[in-house]
């Protein structure tokens, strides 16, 4: 690569490769989203989350990386929103809803029912350019259903919760309803990244203990997962201050 081959000449960090190297990190997420499908055939779930998690955290520091380095200026020929669209679908979306299905958490048709509103209505929903809204923000669920799912894992509720809240948050894609992205949307930014960071660890702290009822990570799950879920939708009903 071009950016590779003016770093070995100038034995220096060259703005172009710092652009290709965050395209080289967000491809990184494949790499995880193969380890997590590989734990997900061997029905190795903690493992599947692990390492769904460390893609999650890789999603999490790659879009202020892409914007810090300019990478749409210094690296133009890789397409860096495309790239994480595909991770996303295979680690928000695919591998979760194989994961749902096969671990019979959704006994009968509903495991069915949810593998097919899932992957259709997420496909649907990553193809709208209406997706964001003016704000940074998601207009509509946007499609990370491996967060529900973990947490599905960890409460293990009866399936037919399970299959409530697979519908209304399918239904919630396609709704003028307003869900953050917590690095991006700047309004109540200072208590949604930490709220991200810490659902983040208690995700990978249920995992890392195989999912124990006991487990204190399991309310912490629970409550950032409400705040990370309604915050944009409260935004929606408390007008914003303007100075």
């Amino acid at each position: 690569m071009r950016a590779v081959a003016k770093f070995a000449i100038t034995g220096g960090m060259t703005p172009q490769f710092r652009a290709l190297s965050v395209h080289l990190l967000t491809a990184t997420g494949a790499v995880f989203a193969m380890l997590a499908m590989l734990a997900a055939v061997d029905a190795k779930w903690s493992l599947m989350f692990v390492w769904l998690v460390v893609a999650f955290a890789v999603d999490g520091i790659d879009g202020p990386l892409a914007r810090h380095y300019n990478v749409k200026r210094y690296a133009p020929e890789f397409d860096g929103v495309l790239l994480d669209l595909i991770i996303d679908y295979l680690t928000y979306v695919f591998i979760p809803a194989f994961a749902l299905f096969q671990s019979g958490l959704m006994a009968g048709w509903t495991g069915w029912f949810a593998i097919i509103v899932i992957t259709f209505g997420s496909a649907m929903y990553y193809a709208d350019t209406r997706m964001k809204t003016k704000d940074n923000s998601f207009s509509g669920y946007p499609g990370v259903w491996n967060m529900p799912v973990l947490v599905i894992f960890a409460l293990e509720p009866s399936h037919w919760t399970s299959l409530i809240l697979v519908t209304v948050l399918s239904v919630a894609m396609f709704l003028p309803l307003k869900f953050i992205h917590p690095v991006r949307t700047k309004r109540w930014r200072n208590v949604s990244l930490p709220m991200a960071l810490a659902w983040t660890f208690f995700a990978g702290w249920a995992a890392w203990v195989d999912f124990h009822p006991e487990s204190w990570a399991h309310w912490g799950l629970i409550v950032t997962s409400v705040y990370l879920l309604f915050v944009g939708i409260a935004q929606q009903i408390i007008p914003e201050r303007r100075s």
